[in-house]
């Protein structure tokens, strides 16, 4: 007997799901969804600072440019593998520990170390915190989605999950609006005071990033641990169950570690196309518009330190109009992934988006030449290449069991970064060495651009790898 003929209603499909949610339900998205939207908060105010505060450690208006890229793809690179050493460890300790606790250290590592980075003095102690920071950073995806999934009702699960995803570019779209707020500061002088007492906007940024350690007061008060995590531990103690979060478990054979490996693949596309490539777009946009900035300084008889305000102030304007263009199109995209992947099946939306990726990295890395082309390519290119982590986060949680849940969402979605940590440095190769005869006075961005568009070819291997994983769609979580 169907459900409309019991009920006298059609069961909800879609968005409508959300319907179904009850009060403490919504409490935990929103608690998810904040912490995630808290910690992309604090990866992008890094991403938009980047240049500025390396060029700032390397020696000011003095650095040499190219030494500031080379320090720029390092410290991404060791963030990136911070980000994969706290996934490892605390992807483990969601499900041996619990998502909660996990949450809760998380979110106070990755606010202290970010703060911290207010107070370098140099790009290597800047790195070190970058490393640190990034150990919080990679414990809090994979305890927040084995929550939320845990958590929902089935219907509703792929829908909860995308949209907490999706409402990462919140946070991102945060950290570029208090970037353009420091520019535009920056560029009516107002930002000296601070700089007296050794306040560069970068370092205001980097102190705003310590405010996520206020969620924890809310995890600790309300938020408890899923039912079906309760059962698998108390089975773990008491002898009838197996261990929670063993890697060796992970690893020992069978479907588990077929659906690890190969999700580690899935995943480690997504991550080099959008740190390896996706993300310089902002340095992209800078080196691009460099002469630009200064030209127009000159034509408004700017000299001086009102010259350099001016240019300081666009520099951080439009590498927050970058970032806040991706993020436009990020929040879309992981929505829309979202939608696609209940209708056509998880595997087929991401061939679909491995392709659409591909297409417009290379359509930005060549075509980006007009502050018009900064707004709407970066918003395709949000949209393609940020609705591959929509898919990683209702994906992803699908391939494991509760015992491993944690730990195997985890080491797909972060520990692919030790491998994807060489994109970035792979990119500063390109353009430095390989790419290097392609520089001219006329055309100092063309190494970078030819830099991004040879490493597109990283999302075959997304194709390669989907037929060998499971189509999940309509299923219920394995136990």
């Amino acid at each position: 007997m169907s459900v409309e003929t019991v009920t006298g209603t059609r069961p909800r499909t879609g968005w409508a799901t959300l319907k179904e949610l009850n009060r403490y339900q919504w409490f935990v998205f929103a608690v998810a969804a904040i912490a995630w939207m808290a910690d992309c908060l604090d990866q992008q105010l890094f991403n938009l600072a980047r240049v500025m505060s390396l060029t700032d450690l390397n020696g000011g208006a003095s650095a040499d440019p190219d030494t500031v890229k080379l320090w720029a793809t390092r410290a991404t690179s060791i963030f990136l593998i911070g980000w994969a050493t706290g996934g490892l460890v605390f992807g483990m300790y969601g499900d041996r520990i619990g998502r909660v606790r996990t949450l809760t250290y998380t979110i106070l590592l990755y606010s202290i170390f970010t703060g911290l980075s207010a107070a370098s003095v140099g790009p290597i102690d800047y790195c070190l915190y970058r490393f640190l920071t990034g150990l919080g950073v990679g414990g809090v995806f994979a305890a927040a989605v084995a929550l939320l999934a845990e958590t929902m009702p089935t219907a509703a699960r792929p829908y909860t999950l995308g949209l907490m995803q999706a409402l990462s570019a919140f946070g991102n779209c945060t950290a570029a609006g208090l970037f353009i707020a420091l520019g535009l500061l920056e560029l009516d002088g107002h930002l000296d005071g601070l700089k007296s007492v050794g306040l560069s906007a970068w370092r205001v940024l980097f102190l705003i990033g310590l405010a996520p350690a206020l969620l924890v007061i809310f995890i600790q008060r309300r938020l408890k641990e899923p039912e079906s995590w309760q059962l698998a531990k108390q089975a773990a103690t008491d002898g009838t169950g197996k261990k929670l979060g063993s890697y060796a478990e992970l690893f020992s054979g069978g479907w588990v570690t077929k659906h690890a490996l190969l999700g580690m693949m899935l995943a480690f596309v997504g991550v080099v196309g959008l740190w390896g490539i996706g993300f310089f777009a902002v340095d992209l946009q800078q080196g691009i518009f460099n002469p630009t900035y200064k030209s127009e300084a000159a034509s408004r008889g700017l000299e001086g330190k009102a010259a350099a305000d001016y240019i300081a102030g666009e520099r951080i304007i439009w590498a927050g109009m970058t970032s806040f263009a991706i993020n436009v199109g990020a929040f879309l995209g992981m929505s829309t992934f979202s939608w696609l992947a209940v209708r056509i099946g998880r595997k087929p939306t991401f061939a679909l988006t491995f392709i659409a990726a591909a297409g417009s990295v290379a359509l930005v890395f060549t075509q980006m030449k007009t502050r018009t082309d900064v707004i709407w390519m970066n918003v395709v290119m949000g949209f393609c290449l940020l609705a591959l982590f929509g898919g990683y986060a209702v994906y992803l949680p699908e391939l494991f069991p509760t015992r491993l849940r944690a730990t195997g969402t985890s080491f797909c979605y972060n520990d692919g970064r030790f491998i994807a940590a060489s994109g970035p440095l792979v990119l500063g190769v390109l353009t430095t060495d390989v790419f290097a005869y392609a520089k001219t006075p006329e055309t100092p961005d063309l190494p970078f651009r030819y830099a991004g568009l040879a490493m597109c070819s990283v999302f075959v291997l997304g194709l390669v790898v989907l037929p060998f994983l499971p189509e999940t769609k309509d299923k219920p979580l394995p136990e």
